[in-house]
């Protein structure tokens, strides 16, 4: 990991593409969540921003980068931000940036995850499509 400092962050302005809290059986042993958990959730909420875009289906062609900065932990409530940040003939490029709610006592919030995936436009034979074309 990275940046393992607990410094608090704010959250990006806007509602979260996704948001969830990790349940024990996410975690390993020592209560952190799993590396491969974290990267579904990321491709999902991206998905769901490449979805909009597409005005249809999409699937993964690649994560282009993908940080981990900080762990999850059991309880934390993860919220995962998508941005679309470009676009090709069939292609959709979306950031997406995680921050995790912890400690309600004295709430904290810390950004633990960043990645880039691009996304492919299909259509319902799963062939490739051009972004503007209806499905």
């Amino acid at each position: 990991m990275s940046d393992q400092t607990n410094k608090p962050v704010s959250m990006p302005y806007g509602s979260p593409a996704l948001r969830v809290m990790p349940m024990p059986a996410d975690a390993n042993q020592y209560g952190d969540i799993f590396g491969g958990w974290i990267m579904s959730q990321v491709d999902i909420a991206g998905a769901t921003a490449a979805m909009r875009c597409a005005r249809g289906r999409v699937a993964t062609v690649s994560v282009n980068s993908f940080v981990f900065k900080q762990p999850v932990s059991v309880g934390d409530i993860v919220s995962f931000f998508a941005e679309v940040v470009a676009t090709g003939r069939t292609s959709i490029k979306v950031n997406v940036e995680v921050f995790a709610e912890r400690n309600p006592v004295q709430p904290m919030t810390v950004k633990v995850t960043e990645a880039t995936l691009t996304y492919v436009a299909i259509d319902r034979q799963g062939s490739k499509r051009a972004l503007t074309a209806d499905e």
